[in-house]
């Protein structure tokens, strides 16, 4: 059940507008900064990380996706026959 809330959570927040979140990763990071016992404190923190666990996300994909095409556009080299081995004694 606690994996499955988790599940939910994160399907959720994938479908939230990432420059939305950015706008406001500035008013967390302050709020977050003055640090007090509160509940409004502790939610702070958590939107703090969900904002920044979601521009990471998206930084690492974008990296995968441009390196995936990169090495797609990029000529291979024709299979050999035989196989390059040295034999070394």
């Amino acid at each position: 059940m606690f994996e499955k809330s988790l599940d939910n959570i994160a399907e959720r927040i994938l479908t939230l507008d990432e420059e939305s979140m950015n706008n406001l990763w500035e008013k967390y990071k302050k709020r977050m900064e003055k640090f007090d016992t509160s509940k409004e404190w502790e939610k702070a923190v958590i939107i703090f990380f969900i904002i920044n666990a979601v521009r990471v996300k998206n930084k690492i994909f974008n990296e995968q996706v441009t390196q995936n095409a990169t090495k797609s556009n990029s000529p291979r080299k024709p299979a050999r026959d035989i196989p390059y081995l040295k034999r070394i004694k």
